[in-house]
């Protein structure tokens, strides 16, 4: 410990009581005030300090001491530690007195030619110092600069819509084997107090910048770092000797510094400093096209080619794999970004994590004459994935459904002939020479690529999932559909697109489509869009049809509107049929009605037979009709046989069994698997169970479990519970919880409930939060609102929007408000929504 007696003081010189300083600043202090703070408040640089306090340098004045001692006498108080002794020693008029002798002794010690060397290296000091000042680029510490500041690409955000605007995105980093390499090679450097360059070399985006930066904050912390804005700059900073010990010069993308005659003079100028003393590092990045311009022909840049090779090369991979990409994947859980990235593009995590950002940008904001077509065929292949079709976009159906997308201006402005070929280049051309929005499409074998046909890439797929969720494609998009898309199952998924969407013409148009093409089930889609409209007889012949062309949902179909009507003996006979064509699920509805009249032992060979067809379920309803029959243990053994063979509700049913026989541990255990295998209501099953039996403790408990399992779903049922039993204070608490859940439907029957006690405001709040989380009919529930309040326009305006979104309640709303409030105009509106301006109600037509 430091000897802080009156006798040592006396005895000691300047640079001992410097390094008794030092000591109590290590060792009592704990290392307080940081190096840091001493350089904010001395103005000198960490080194520096660090230097006064090991009594290795005497400062050229007193003043930085008396600010340090200024701190460390208020960090003793803080401590408690600052007694008579210990304020005696930190006394600044002592240490100027010290100072004063310490000056003094060392001009008598040393002779004239001592002092005048000491006068010539604190004016060379002086100029150096003056020389900086001058700079427009000047060192700073490491910690001072921001990964955005040295060149960092921002990451994509791991959000729906992309990120706040203006938001520099900084993933979790994963170390790989190229990390380490590094990082000890510069720890070499620091060692030896050696002058080294370093290149780290990369294709664009792979993350060459982020390993450099990172490599340097570990190893270089407590260093400055000069990062110059150009060749020139660097220059000044060579002559200035601003690279001095313990310095970082950055050089992100150093070709802008070594290409040209002003490169030339700084490659030469970096050579000269690289054989002086250290440490000090200069770390560059480049592409290796680069570096091979830079080094392959020697007549064109001899001293680069000089320079860089006396460079020790760090090789950044182009993607994650093994071991890497796995630890991706654990950083990912709690990472958006990374989780984001390895979704559209693992292994070419870094790639997507680096264009992602621009790659929107460029589509958000088309620049160009071009830009405006280019993203019009963006936003219809965004539409196109978004809606399930996998297969490559043709180029006629881009063209085709493109035009929708664009406004009147921007139609009457392309040229007829060259504005499609135009766009497609454009949206092919590759953002940060990496990836580009439409893409060519390999052949499945050999060489080259399909003709004819594009991809999107997967970013703005998953970019257009998130931020057009909520909007209806125009009807150039289904009209393209119908006119050059052929394969059945895309014409199926556009076809439910549309009708999900009210466009039940195009719905229809596409359903027959689908089912020319050789796929029954359009013509069943088609028979129940046209049961919907109650156009019963066409229905039941397009079920026909479907049946009579090897469909047997067609049967089903035609037999659930013959039960609907109590015709039980056709419904049976078209029942068997459809098991009879080889449709398991028929088996068990047969089962099922046989358990009616209580012909229990049909029933049960039916539902087994539909079990060895290859339906769990089978397995699952036999099991129900043994629990119904007393049977506990046979039943037990028949879900647990059925959820073995992939039917999650088998083991719902397992945990209420459980529940009952008062297995609680059991059954929350079940409840979890059935959960996790894909069976949401378990828990909510075994939270109402709870509830029933007046464990409302154990029922949230339940609850809270589901929430944590990310199916908020149990704790919105509980509410729904407690509303019904009249206990509205805690239903509202479990329905917000089950809304931070991210459970929407639950913040729309809280906002229900808040508007019934009067509280409009944030009734009207919590349905926008159910709106903006996706839920179609909170906008309807939110005009609703504005109505009773009279603002009309804004009402209007809400329900166009839920319709849009898809909610057909609203169709109503606004066809009462348009005048139109027969159920004739609802149909017309819902069935031409997609009509054209000039006739919003025209007549319906079902193809």
């Amino acid at each position: 410990m430091t000897n802080l007696s009156d006798e040592g003081v006396v005895r000691s010189t300047f640079c001992e009581d410097l390094r008794r300083l030092g000591a109590l600043k290590k060792d009592r202090f704990q290392g307080e005030p940081t190096d840091r703070a001493l350089h904010r408040a001395t103005g000198a640089s960490p080194s520096t300090v660090a230097a006064w306090l090991a009594g290795d340098r005497l400062p050229q004045r007193i003043d930085p001491v008396l600010k340090i001692l200024e701190l460390m006498r208020s960090e003793a108080q803080a401590r408690g530690l600052l007694d008579d002794r210990l304020a005696g020693f930190l006394d600044g008029q002592r240490w100027r007195d010290a100072y004063r002798a310490e000056v003094t002794r060392r001009r008598q010690v040393v002779g004239k030619s001592v002092t005048r060397a000491q006068a010539h290296a604190v004016l060379m000091a002086e100029e150096r110092r003056a020389r900086l000042a001058a700079l427009p680029d000047k060192p700073r510490p490491v910690g001072s600069w921001t990964a955005k500041r040295l060149g960092v690409h921002p990451a994509i955000a791991g959000t729906s819509a992309g990120g706040t605007a203006g938001e520099f995105v900084l993933p979790a980093y994963v170390q790989r084997p190229h990390d380490s390499r590094l990082r000890g090679r510069l720890t070499v450097a620091v060692a030896g107090r050696e002058a080294l360059l370093v290149v780290v070399r990369g294709t664009s985006c792979t993350g060459k910048t982020r390993t450099a930066y990172e490599a340097v904050r570990s190893v270089c912390a407590d260093w400055d770092l000069l990062y110059p804005a150009g060749p020139d700059s660097l220059l000044a900073a060579l002559a200035a000797d601003a690279i001095g010990p313990r310095t970082v010069l950055w050089l992100n993308e150093a070709q802008r510094y070594l290409d040209g005659a002003v490169g030339e003079a700084a490659a030469a100028a970096l050579l000269r400093r690289l054989d002086q003393n250290g440490p000090a590092l200069v770390i560059a990045t480049l592409w290796p096209e680069h570096d091979h311009d830079l080094t392959a022909a020697p007549d064109t840049h001899p001293h680069a080619q000089a320079l860089l090779a006396q460079a020790y090369r760090t090789d950044v991979p182009l993607s994650f794999d093994g071991h890497d990409l796995t630890a991706v994947r654990d950083k990912a859980r709690s990472d958006l970004s990374l989780a984001v990235a390895l979704e559209t593009g693992a292994p070419a995590v870094t790639q997507i994590l680096a264009a992602g950002p621009d790659l929107i940008d460029s589509y958000r904001h088309p620049t160009g004459e071009h830009g405006f077509y280019s993203q019009a065929l963006i936003s219809a292949a965004m539409d196109a994935r978004r809606f399930g079709i996998t297969r490559p976009l043709p180029l006629a159906w881009l063209e085709a459904a493109a035009p929708g997308y664009l406004n009147d201006d921007q139609r009457s402005a392309a040229d007829p002939d060259s504005w499609f070929l135009s766009a497609l280049a454009h949206g092919r051309t590759k953002v940060k020479n990496v990836t580009s929005a439409l893409q060519d499409v390999a052949q499945p074998t050999g060489m080259g690529a399909l003709p004819n046909v594009v991809h999107l890439a997967d970013y703005l797929e998953q970019h257009g999932r998130n931020t057009r969720r909520r909007l209806c494609p125009p009807a150039s998009f289904w009209e393209a559909a119908s006119s050059h898309l052929s394969a059945p199952n895309d014409l199926n998924q556009l076809a439910e697109a549309a009708r999900s969407r009210l466009r039940y013409r195009h719905a229809a148009t596409l359903y027959r489509q689908a089912a020319d093409a050789g796929d029954p089930s359009g013509l069943i889609n088609l028979a129940r869009l046209r049961e919907e409209v109650g156009d019963l007889k066409s229905a039941k012949a397009l079920y026909q049809q479907a049946a009579d062309a090897g469909d047997p949902a067609g049967l089903l179909d035609l037999a659930r509107l013959r039960e609907e009507v109590g015709d039980l003996k056709s419904a049976k006979a078209l029942y068997q049929q459809a098991a009879d064509a080889g449709d398991p699920a028929a088996l068990i509805i047969v089962a099922e009605l046989r358990e009616i009249p209580r012909d229990r032992k049909e029933a049960e060979a039916l539902a087994r037979q539909a079990a060895d067809a290859g339906d769990p379920a089978g397995l699952s309803n036999l099991a129900r009709l043994r629990e119904t029959s007393g049977d506990r243990e046979s039943a037990e053994a028949l879900y647990q046989q059925a959820a073995d063979a992939g039917f999650p509700y088998a083991l719902s049913a397992l945990a209420e069994l459980r529940e009952k026989a008062g297995d609680r541990k059991g059954a929350e255990a079940l409840a979890r698997q059935a959960v996790e295998a894909g069976e949401p209501f378990a828990m909510s099953s075994l939270a109402g169970q709870r509830e029933e039996s007046g464990d409302r403790e154990g029922a949230e408990a339940i609850a809270r479990q589901a929430v944590e399992a990310g199916h908020p779903y149990a704790m919105f049922r509980l509410a729904m519970r407690r509303q019904e039993s009249g206990d509205r204070e805690s239903a509202e608490a479990l329905y917000r919880q089950a809304g931070d859940a991210g459970f929407p439907e639950a913040l729309s029957h809280l906002a229900e409930l808040r508007e019934k006690a009067g509280d409009r405001e944030d009734a009207e709040t919590l349905t926008r939060q159910a709106a903006d989380a996706g839920l179609p009919y909170a906008l309807s529930d939110l005009a609703e609102l504005r109505e009773k309040a009279g603002d009309l326009e804004d009402a209007e305006a809400l329900y166009q929007q839920a319709a849009d979104a898809g909610d057909s309640d609203a169709i109503s709303h606004l066809t009462r408000l348009r005048g139109a409030g027969d159920g004739a105009g609802m149909l017309r509106y819902g069935l031409e929504l997609d009509g054209t301006m000039s006739d919003p109600w025209p007549t319906p037509v079902l193809p």
